[in-house]
């Protein structure tokens, strides 16, 4: 039979820990010390996750630079704007 929100009937008894199964204080030890190397590895983990990231960013950055000067050397190079381009510009400057 199930209660009322369609869960089956379980028992108060059902799940409790008996007084007699208490855990002892070599068991509370063993289990601090497994957390505390558990919370030294995820430690690690983060430094490396942030050395990561900012090893990222700064490689996005470097490849932002880059492919900027790219594009400005490739604006340089375009047939017709050499020399007409920077004769014009020039006279553009004289008369201002």
């Amino acid at each position: 039979m199930s209660g009322p929100n369609g869960d089956p009937v379980v028992s108060i008894d059902d799940g409790i820990i008996e007084d007699d199964d208490e855990v002892n204080d070599e068991e509370f030890a063993a289990i601090n010390s497994m957390l505390d190397q558990i919370n030294s590895y995820l430690d690690g983990l983060e430094e490396k996750n942030d050395a990561l990231n900012n090893k990222m960013h700064e490689l996005l950055e470097s490849h932002r630079q880059a492919r900027l000067e790219f594009r400005a050397q490739l604006e340089d190079r375009r047939p017709g704007d050499s020399l007409q381009g920077t004769e014009k510009n020039h006279n553009e400057d004289a008369s201002n």
